[in-house]
């Protein structure tokens, strides 16, 4: 029986700068069995542990869709020692990948229903493989209206910008894109994500919001969906605080009774306000 914590072989197929100060970079991996290449199956909400050998490893959401099959994205913000390394790899170099981890988001309950994506920074990350997932031609006629509101400190923040112009574009898509300050040449919005959802006021009535990004952010985006008439039960969210082994041994991510590597990282804001306020 294969140890869980004995990762598969992956080779960096590609590495996009996301940032204008190059501290998001999004990995684009292959595994080298191609048996597990073919096999690998994960949906969105999940986490893989992200190893450089010799270093160490780290959770790390799974940014692509299992619509895009073939591969696997992680877009990584550069924070410590794992991530630096990992910042510093070139296309052609092996890593390690071990998953996939935790439970997903709940794609089966949302379907019929308006979808609010609310997102922060690198918090789009793990929201992207959710929202490419719900507007690939195999699935976009499952939800109704589905919308995007992004932001970031400044534009040189903002993740994926190839992509967002991609949704921009697109008929059956609603986008607001913010950022905290302009550099005198953004074009767009000023402002905070809460201040925006509060200005784009969209309706409760069949509809699910889904958010993540820095936890100030989230704390004010709970708080105005509530005050839009949202119920915790249609607000979900994910988190990823303190994961470290993945599968629930090391301790380092319970909140009460929950771990977040195995009760989560997607949570309701209903199953949220059951727990000890740590999060």
């Amino acid at each position: 029986m294969k140890s869980p914590y004995v990762p598969e072989l992956a080779i960096i197929e590609d590495i996009v700068e996301e940032t204008l100060a190059n501290d998001v970079k999004t990995f684009r991996v292959v595994f080298s069995n191609e048996d597990t290449r073919r096999n690998f199956s994960y949906r969105p909400g999940q986490f893989a542990e992200v190893s450089v050998f010799g270093l160490g490893e780290a959770p790390i959401s799974i940014t692509s869709s299992p619509t895009q099959v073939g591969y696997l994205e992680f877009a990584v913000k550069k924070a410590g020692v794992l991530t630096t390394a990992l910042h510093q790899a070139e296309k052609g170099d092996c890593i390690g990948v071990r998953g996939p981890y935790g439970n997903v988001f709940p794609v089966e309950i949302m379907e019929g229903k308006h979808l609010v994506f609310i997102a922060g920074g690198i918090g789009l990350a793990p929201l992207r493989s959710l929202f490419n997932y719900c507007i690939d031609p195999a699935h976009r006629s499952q939800y109704q209206t589905v919308t995007m509101l992004y932001g970031a400190r400044s534009p040189g923040d903002l993740v994926f910008k190839w992509e967002l112009e991609k949704w921009g574009a697109r008929p059956d898509l609603v986008q607001y894109v913010t950022v905290d300050r302009g550099d005198g040449q953004w074009p767009g919005r000023v402002g905070f994500v809460p201040a925006m959802l509060m200005d784009v006021r969209p309706s409760p009535e069949d509809t699910v919001a889904i958010t993540c990004g820095p936890p100030i952010m989230i704390k004010f985006v709970l708080q105005n969906l509530e005050q839009l008439g949202f119920a915790p039960e249609q607000i979900v969210t994910t988190l990823e605080m303190r994961m470290k082994c993945g599968i629930g041994k090391c301790g380092r991510c319970n909140i009460g009774s929950q771990y977040v590597c195995l009760d989560g990282p997607v949570f309701t804001y209903a199953q949220l306000r059951h727990m000890p306020k740590e999060y």
